[in-house]
C-alpha cells in the first residue's frame, strides 16, 4: 500500500504543478479572452497524468475522487486515509516548487494559484477586484463537484467497454468544463472559481497564507458535501430498470454498432487497454 501513497503524492504534486504553472500562463498569455484556454490547458494537463496513474492506483490524485471510491467500497479505510495524506503533501510539494520557481510579483498577482473566494485584488483571473461571498462559493463548489463525480464515476466503471483513453480524456474535458463554468459564471476576478480538490487550495494557503485562509472551510465542505450526495443518489439509481431498457434498445436497432466506435474498440484491444 506504501507503494501506491508514493505514486500517489508523486502524481498529484504532478498534476498540482502542472495545472498551476499552465493555468496562470494562460491569464499571461495577452489573449482577449484567456479564460477560453482553461479547459484546453486542464485537458492537456490532466489527460496524460490520468493515463500513466489510473493503471497504478486508481488515479485519484484527489481527496475528492479518494472519498467517493472509498464510500463505494472500492478502497479500504486505511488506504484512503493514506492516499488523502500523500494527496495532501504531493500538492505541498508541488506549491513550493512554484513558490520556489515563480516570480514573486506574479506569484503575488496570482495568489500562487490558489483558491480564493475573495481575493480583494487579484484572483485567477488577473486585475483588480471583489470576490464572492462564502454561500455563493460553497454552492458553486458542491454543484460543480457533483457534477465532476456524476460524469467521473460512471466513467470509471466502464473502463473496460471504453479503454482507458477514452475514460480519461472524459474525465479531462469534465474536469476543465466545470472549471471554465465557475470561473464565468460570476465574473469576479477576485474569486478564482471552484477549487475541486481540497488538498490543492489548503497546500496553497499553508505556503502564500492571506486571503487564501478567508472562507478557506468552502473548499472542504462542499466537495465532501458532494460526495455523500452523490453517494447516497448513486444507491437510488435504477441499474436493473437501466440495463434491460438498453438490451430491448440494443435488440429493436438490430445490434447495430456504429463503424467508428468499433474500429476505436478493436484499437483498444490491440492496445492490450
Amino acid at each position: 500500500m506504501w507503494r501506491a501513497a508514493v505514486t500517489e503524492m508523486v502524481a498529484t504534486a504532478c498534476l498540482v504543478f502542472a495545472l498551476t504553472t499552465t493555468l496562470i500562463s494562460c491569464f499571461e498569455s495577452g489573449q482577449t479572452d484567456p479564460k477560453l484556454l482553461v479547459p484546453v490547458s486542464i485537458f492537456i494537463s490532466g489527460f496524460p497524468l490520468l493515463l500513466a496513474t489510473i493503471p497504478l492506483t486508481g488515479g485519484h490524485m484527489n481527496p475528492v475522487f479518494t472519498l467517493a471510491v472509498a464510500l463505494k467500497g472500492g478502497v479500504s479505510i486505511a488506504r484512503a486515509v493514506a492516499y488523502f495524506v500523500a494527496q495532501c503533501l504531493g500538492s505541498l510539494i508541488a506549491f513550493a516548487v512554484v513558490k520556489a520557481t515563480m516570480d514573486g510579483a506574479t506569484a503575488e498577482k496570482y495568489q500562487l494559484g490558489g483558491c480564493a473566494v475573495n481575493g480583494g485584488g487579484s484572483g485567477v483571473g488577473g486585475g483588480p477586484g471583489s470576490g464572492v461571498g462564502a454561500g455563493t462559493a460553497l454552492a458553486l463548489e458542491f454543484t460543480c463537484t457533483f457534477v465532476l463525480l456524476y460524469v467521473s464515476m460512471p466513467i470509471f466503471g466502464r473502463r473496460r467497454e471504453l479503454g482507458l483513453p477514452t475514460m480519461c480524456a472524459a474525465v479531462a474535458v469534465a474536469y476543465g468544463l466545470v472549471v471554465y463554468v465557475s470561473i464565468t459564471v460570476t465574473g469576479r476576478s477576485g474569486y478564482s472559481g471552484v477549487g475541486l480538490h481540497p488538498a490543492r487550495c489548503w497546500a496553497a494557503a499553508v505556503l502564500f497564507k492571506g486571503p487564501l485562509w478567508e472562507a478557506h472551510w468552502v473548499f472542504w465542505l462542499g466537495p465532501f458535501l458532494a460526495c455523500l450526495v452523490y453517494h447516497a443518489f448513486s444507491l437510488a439509481l435504477p441499474r436493473e430498470e437501466l440495463e434491460k431498457g438498453d438490451e430491448h434498445e440494443e435488440e429493436h436497432s438490430g445490434r447495430q454498432v456504429d463503424k467508428f466506435g468499433s474500429d476505436v474498440l478493436k484499437d483498444f484491444e490491440v492496445s492490450g487497454f
